[in-house]
């Protein structure tokens, strides 16, 4: 898909591209989050029981604050992409050695750690091809099913909590994500939030090009998309919140006047502490090991798991 947001294109202007991915899924969200209103769907709520702290904010009728969640290792175990691939893959949309690829150029450039421009170009266009030719529509339908399939029971339930605590206050709740911004809507309707911030991929007359608007949502991307959807939507970001489980977000925490680390990578636990950021942590050790690798490794672990993947589907065959 167009969303790898590790994936950067070549001699690019980091500042401009980011600016122009940003206001594209700025505007792509205020769209999709018109038709989202009638259709709250809060049947994922908090497991019975759970034991989630109330947090101190938000502040009830603040219509001026919002609240911005990044998707993976945050609400969701896991990568979006990941599972989004997978349920692709499932429906014959890509062969088993792309699938390879591409974990391959992922846990290539995690492990090296240096953005080598032709490898990710690469990699960038492969990920592309993959929907070029095929309708939004077409996307958008797959994408319920792949959610039902994939990403349900892989809800947190206590970031959900949080999230329901600002709808509950009135205050619109947006997933930012470098996800493609249509599985990023669907995710953000069944849960019943605002809308989404996702990277665009170009298309024409709702046809995929196989082209991205500016560059995948990733980083400081992310922080111009949450930008300028508040100067869009009239917010003050010093009375908005935002929550991430990685370090790549820190542009995005900083713009807002609650930041809180959710699930936190290393670089970012150490972040959060020496900037007094409020913290929560929903994993168990045993699910940390398991699904968080966030961040630092969290790459890697999703290359791993589509090479186990492979595997298990080869066997089955």
């Amino acid at each position: 898909m167009a969303a790898l947001g590790w994936l950067t294109p070549r001699r690019r202007s980091a500042t401009a591209r980011s600016v122009l991915a940003g206001e594209a899924s700025a505007e792509a969200a205020r769209k999709t989050s018109q038709e989202l209103g009638d259709l709250a769907d809060l049947t994922h709520g908090a497991a019975p029981g759970a034991a989630v702290e109330e947090p101190a904010f938000p502040v009830l009728g603040d219509v001026r604050a919002a609240a911005f969640f990044d998707l993976d290792n945050t609400v969701m175990q896991g990568a979006a992409l990941f599972h989004f691939g997978r349920g692709l893959y499932k429906r014959k949309f890509f062969e088993t050695r792309d699938l390879a690829r591409f974990a391959w150029q992922q846990a290539w450039f995690r492990l090296a750690g240096i953005e080598d421009p032709e490898h990710m170009q690469d990699a960038r266009d492969s990920a592309l091809s993959i929907v070029k030719g095929h309708r939004v529509a077409e996307l958008m339908s797959i994408g319920e099913e792949i959610y039902d399939e994939y990403m349900a029971e892989r809800i947190w339930p206590g970031t959900r909590a949080l999230a329901q605590a600002h709808l509950d206050a009135g205050q619109k709740v947006w997933l930012v994500t470098a996800a493609p911004v249509e599985i990023a809507t669907v995710i953000a309707r069944r849960l019943g939030l605002t809308g989404a911030l996702g990277t665009v991929a170009e298309s024409v007359d709702g046809v995929y090009t196989g082209k991205l608007v500016g560059e995948p949502l990733h980083g400081p991307a992310k922080a111009e998309a949450v930008r300028a959807l508040a100067a869009a939507e009239r917010l003050d970001l010093s009375r908005c919140a935002a929550y991430s489980d990685s370090h790549n977000d820190i542009p995005m925490l900083s713009l807002v006047g609650h930041p809180y680390a959710i699930n936190p990578d290393a670089k970012l636990r150490k972040h959060a502490r020496s900037s007094e950021w409020r913290l929560r942590d929903y994993r168990t050790a045993r699910k940390a090991a398991k699904v968080g690798i966030p961040a630092a490794a969290g790459v890697g672990a999703v290359a791993g798991g589509t090479v186990a993947a492979i595997a298990l589907s080869r066997r089955r065959r």
